[in-house]
């Protein structure tokens, strides 16, 4: 009799899990909060969104996260791609209807994005195409300065590490300092000039699945956990990767939810 408990409530605890890893925690978009301190950034304010996937007849869901990113209020939004989802045309919403949703997204200065590695499996020209036709500006390798607060701030993106022809230097070309880079992969960040303020990356989804003690399953990434997510400092360089907003293979999260970012620059305390 008891072995039989344990079996009944050991079903039950692994329906309960793929109940909760599959419908609920996938759904539970929220909001991550970064207060960086940079004299010459301070008081802007940035949302930072990637990695949608967004899935045929999921209107809703994009509704749900253009809704959330504008009532952040953001001074910019940015973006590191994979706004497609799947490998194929049929596992994806039509760029076009994706561009159209996201064109709804409002921002003082813009929505500036690049471009990922299931955008270009798409067809990184199409996806760019209607993007930009929704007012949404695409960097490819290239740079673009805004003016806040009587200075310039430029936003540059580099290409996808593994679809594109990625070349940093290319992407700050002329820019001048202060710079916030998109970058879709976080392993470009060893990569990354010190004349970037901030590196801002998607693509390993925090690793969707982390167990407690042996962290994410995979990251997609060659560093595995190192750039998986969140705020990373090294060598005087800052970057934060952003666990995304969609799923990307298995449609599952656990101990990693999806989420949009807002990051918030201030003065340097004395």
């Amino acid at each position: 009799m008891k072995q039989k408990l344990i079996v009944i409530l050991s079903i039950f605890i692994v329906l309960g899990l793929s109940f909760y890893c599959l419908f609920i925690e996938p759904e539970n978009l929220k909001v991550t909060n970064y207060t960086i301190q940079d004299d010459r950034l301070s008081g802007l304010k940035v949302v930072f969104a990637s990695d949608f996937h967004i899935k045929p007849r999921h209107e809703k869901q994009l509704e749900k996260v253009v809704n959330l990113i504008n009532s952040q209020e953001a001074d910019i939004v940015l973006s590191a791609g994979d706004f497609v989802n799947g490998h194929t045309k049929k596992s994806t919403m039509p760029a076009s209807d994706i561009a159209k949703g996201l064109g709804k997204v409002k921002s003082k200065y813009g929505f500036y994005t690049t471009l990922g590695n299931h955008d270009g499996w798409y067809d990184s020209k199409i996806v760019a195409k209607e993007l930009r036709a929704n007012g949404i500006k695409v960097l490819e390798n290239d740079n673009e300065a805004i003016k806040f607060n009587g200075k310039e701030i430029y936003i540059a993106g580099v290409e996808d590490m593994m679809t594109g022809d990625a070349n940093v230097y290319l992407a700050i070309d002329k820019a001048k300092s202060p710079i916030i880079l998109l970058t879709h992969t976080p392993d470009m960040f060893p990569k990354v000039p010190y004349e970037v303020n901030l590196t801002l990356a998607g693509h390993t989804h925090g690793g969707q699945v982390r167990l407690p003690i042996f962290g994410p399953l995979f990251t997609a990434s060659d560093y595995h956990d190192k750039y998986a997510k969140g705020l990373i400092e090294e060598d005087g360089k800052k970057m934060i990767v952003t666990t995304g907003v969609g799923t990307s293979i298995l449609p599952l999260r656990f101990n990693c939810p999806p989420e949009i970012v807002v990051i918030k620059f201030e003065k340097k305390s004395k």
